[in-house]
């Protein structure tokens, strides 16, 4: 029989498979439609379908269908193309996106590089209206801790007033949801800035470790830091936080984002777990009962099979375990990975959420927690039989999910592990409800549909909890003079790095300027003879060379805009953007193969200055004012410089070599 004829007021619905969704969306790009009039004639089914589409399409926008810019009229019996226009949002969520900067106009070749670097991080003012009269419910929010409450839009947990009574009236209650915030920034990329007392995140976690013992010992305590930013600025601070009253069990040191950093030369790893261990004598953790040093990647799994089993050693000697740190330590991600591994009850993904993740510092508000469970003798066994057993394998003998997921880490890290389940809890055979009213209706009648049941939420039950021992995610700690204080959300994107960072290094002569963005610039003064300037940095930021006497013309011109890319926003976002101020440093070349120091520009990255033996060197390096500098010797990583390609012809860049990954707990076949 022939097609079904759609009436001619329908519109083209090739677009609505590009969409995200016909509300909040914005749908464009091109679409090739055939004439309605090919479409063929109609019948009873489509006669009833085409009012629903159409009222469907209406309440979200009346369309119009506009030829493409630039386009010739199509000629006779070729089909035509159209461009959907940009969806209007409701009320509610134009107030949301108010403060959002209008988007650039798609450009070729721009939507895998929209893919690369995530999504678009707007600030955003909470949607929804507040009822003061509600009070707060004493339920945390399941993302990040916050007290769920309607009663004040600009304050942690903050949940709509429609959507707070209707869940309240489920059955299922507020337990397990999440806030507003979480909300965006999980399921849209936006923040919400919330009102926070500077010293809130700080207060929490006092208080937590303060708290009567349970079990009779003290807490284990986990410190995470971010091994770019050694020295870590909130290290020093632990003593003072932990304080006489603080009766911990033990601590236990944790680099984490190794998996960022590419092997400079052999034992690199041995290298940066001895500059941690020193950094922890400097902060005067000499007399802490320091328990261990490790290195992880809480993003690739590497080195968290070992810290699991590091962990379990430590039951019998401490109690319940807190996750420390300072804001984007990635003591969240941390918190989701051990969640499902063999540190956590077997039960325990199913009954607990994991924590919101997000690049804006200060996702964590409260404190979150999962069930430890008991390393027993059979228990400890059978994992140590598992880890063997998978130590054995090679990539060809995994599984196709598992190579595909490896090659996925193996794009955003060097350094890969495997974490795996040895507790896994057995679900039943999910019994699928036969509802044959739903399913027997006549030509001329609408398919009715029968309400779903809500699942119920599972819980522990007392027994299972009663003498557990608990890991806590706490707040994390803001650090002071950081350039990510100073970003919106959109730059705190493009200047964290979430992929492994390729080094780029230029050959400078004296007089000569490197530009890291507009977040940083190095002058190089004075000096005999050429050096080697390796720069890193988020593969986002761009580096620019430019000579002394250019240097300040191009600050004033570029920055704000697409050339030095950080700050964006043109002249009236750096009107409101500190000036840049000048340090001098003066350093004595090693040889040309090892770096003398590392110019850390704060937050944004740093740039390891390789010299001459003996060679003198006099730099000029810029900060954003309120931003600590550090020069850092010896340097993190002192053989970068010999990572690189050839020199470009005509510049001062040579080309960029990425290492290989390397994963851990794999038997390797020699070939690469």
């Amino acid at each position: 029989p022939p097609p079904p004829r759609l009436p001619r007021a329908l519109p083209p619905l090739a677009g609505l498979n590009r969409g995200e969704g016909p509300r909040g969306a914005r749908m464009r790009g091109c679409y090739a439609t055939p004439p309605v009039s090919r479409l063929g004639g109609t019948g009873p089914a489509m006669r009833r379908l085409a009012p629903l589409l159409l009222g469907h399409l209406a309440r979200a926008r009346s369309w119009a269908l506009v030829p493409r810019r630039g386009a010739a009229a199509p000629a006779s019996g070729e089909e035509e193309r159209f461009v959907f226009l940009e969806y209007e949002p409701e009320p509610s969520e134009a107030a949301a996106t108010a403060t959002a900067p209008r988007r650039e106009r798609r450009q070729p070749g721009r939507e895998w590089r929209e893919r690369e670097r995530g999504p678009v991080v707007v600030a955003a003012a909470a949607a929804g209206q507040p009822d003061h009269s509600v009070p707060p419910s004493g339920l945390s929010c399941s993302g990040c801790g916050a007290e769920l409450q309607c009663c004040d839009g600009a304050a942690p947990g903050f949940v709509p007033a429609e959507k707070y009574r209707s869940l309240s009236e489920s059955a299922a209650g507020l337990r397990g949801a999440v806030c507003q915030r979480c909300w965006l920034l999980t399921h849209s990329g936006r923040a919400l800035r919330l009102q926070l007392p500077p010293e809130q995140h700080r207060l929490v976690v006092s208080a937590a470790l303060r708290r009567p013992l349970r079990h009779g010992r003290g807490p284990l305590l986990l410190y995470l830091l971010d091994v770019l930013e050694l020295p870590d600025p909130v290290l020093p601070q632990l003593p003072a936080l932990l304080g006489p009253d603080v009766p911990a069990a033990g601590l236990l040191v944790v680099g984490n984002k190794v998996d960022l950093l590419p092997a400079d030369s052999p034992g690199h790893l041995g290298r940066l777990r001895q500059r941690l261990v020193t950094a922890c004598v400097q902060a005067g953790l000499r007399e802490a009962p320091l328990v261990d040093v490790r290195l992880v990647s809480a993003k690739t799994g590497f080195g968290l099979e070992g810290l699991v089993s590091r962990l379990q050693r430590s039951w019998k000697c401490a109690g319940d375990v807190y996750l420390l740190g300072a804001t984007n330590s990635g003591k969240s991600t941390l918190f989701n990975i051990l969640l499902r591994s063999d540190y956590c009850k077997s039960r325990a993904p199913d009954v607990i959420n994991r924590a919101t993740v997000s690049s804006w510092p200060g996702t964590t508000l409260n404190l979150l927690k999962f069930p430890i469970i008991n390393p027993t003798c059979d228990r400890i066994f059978r994992r140590e039989e598992r880890l063997k057993e998978e130590a054995t394998k090679t990539e060809d003998q995994l599984s196709s999910e598992e190579k595909k997921y490896l090659n996925h880490l193996k794009k955003q890290g060097y350094l890969v592990g495997r974490v795996g389940r040895t507790f896994q809890r057995q679900k039943g055979i999910p019994v699928v409800d036969f509802d044959p009213d739903a399913l027997s209706y006549s030509i001329d009648e609408d398919p009715r549909h029968s309400p779903r049941k809500r699942e119920e939420r599972e819980e522990f039950t007392y027994n299972e909890v009663k003498d557990a021992r608990w890991c806590f995610d706490t707040p994390g700690i803001a650090k002071e003079n950081c350039v990510l204080n100073l970003l919106t959300e959109k730059e705190v994107k493009l200047v964290l790095p979430t992929h492994a960072i390729v080094p780029r290094t230029f050959i400078l002569k004296p007089g000569m300027v490197l530009f890291l963005a507009a977040l940083g610039r190095i002058d190089y003064l004075e000096g005999e003879k050429s050096a080697w300037f390796s720069v890193m940095a988020s593969n986002l930021l761009p580096v620019h060379i430019s000579t002394l006497n250019n240097a300040d013309a191009i600050y004033e011109k570029h920055a704000g805009q697409e050339l030095l890319k950080v700050p964006m926003g043109g002249e009236e976002r750096m009107k409101e953007f500190p000036p840049l101020v000048p340090q001098d440093i003066t350093l004595k070349g090693i040889g040309t193969t090892e770096a003398v120091a590392d110019i850390k520009l704060s937050s944004a990255g740093w740039v390891a200055v390789t010299a001459h033996a003996e060679q003198k060197l006099l730099l000029r390096a810029y900060t954003p004012e309120g931003t600590a500098l550090v020069v850092r010797e010896p340097p993190l990583l002192p053989y970068i410089s010999t990572i690189r390609g050839s020199r470009i012809a005509g510049t001062a860049a040579y080309r960029t070599k990425k290492p290989p990954s390397l994963v851990e707990n794999l038997k390797t076949t020699g070939k690469r």
